[in-house]
């Protein structure tokens, strides 16, 4: 008995598909396009638009004391915010894989710059990070804050790859702390 070995047309499942993968390819090529053109789009919030911005609204919280409406209270969202920048100098105690970073992680930080501003779970703490106690000072979390943003400012050397994002010049990491700080703010009574 002999087969028929004389190729067939793709199947119509098959036919979808690979119209589906060129589509999905020409929307990531439009998409990389779009935040190549607005990489540095301003951060959205003005009071985190550069390191001058923040440090002046965390030191205006001495005089001016701001509370959080929902979620962490401010202390414990300027601690959450003082670990995160001190990981990007001394290493994140549980990054994500290598893969994640150098795809999703990366397109991810690629979509926040280039809009301005960043979106994540505000009540998520750092994965493996000690967990930080609520109901703290604001005075000393703002001051920590402060003098960690400092402290990566002055930072010369090597900087360690975000949890998330992977590798990140010196001042996309500080665009990523800027805007993560942003992120918290709108939960922030005043904060405006």
């Amino acid at each position: 008995m002999s087969r028929n070995t004389t190729p067939t047309a793709p199947s119509r499942a098959r036919r979808i598909l690979l119209a589906g993968g060129l589509l999905g390819v020409g929307g990531l090529a439009v998409g990389a396009g779009y935040v190549a053109a607005n990489r540095q789009h301003p951060i959205a919030s003005a009071q985190f638009v550069d390191l001058a911005h923040a440090v002046g609204t965390l030191e205006r919280l001495a005089v001016a004391p701001l509370h959080t409406r929902e979620g962490w209270d401010l202390a414990r969202v300027l601690r959450h915010a003082t670990q995160s920048i001190e990981y990007s100098l001394e290493g994140f105690p549980q990054p994500k894989p290598a893969w994640f970073q150098a795809t999703l992680g990366t397109a991810a930080f690629a979509v926040f710059s280039a809009r301005g501003r960043m979106s994540h779970n505000l009540t998520e703490p750092i994965p493996g990070a000690p967990a930080i106690a609520g109901d703290q000072p604001l005075g000393p979390a703002a001051q920590a804050a402060i003098e960690m943003l400092h402290r990566f400012d002055r930072h010369a050397g090597a900087l360690a790859p975000h949890f998330a994002y992977g590798a990140l010049g010196k001042a996309d990491y500080l665009r990523a702390h800027l805007m993560h700080l942003a992120d918290h703010w709108q939960w922030v009574d005043g904060g405006t």
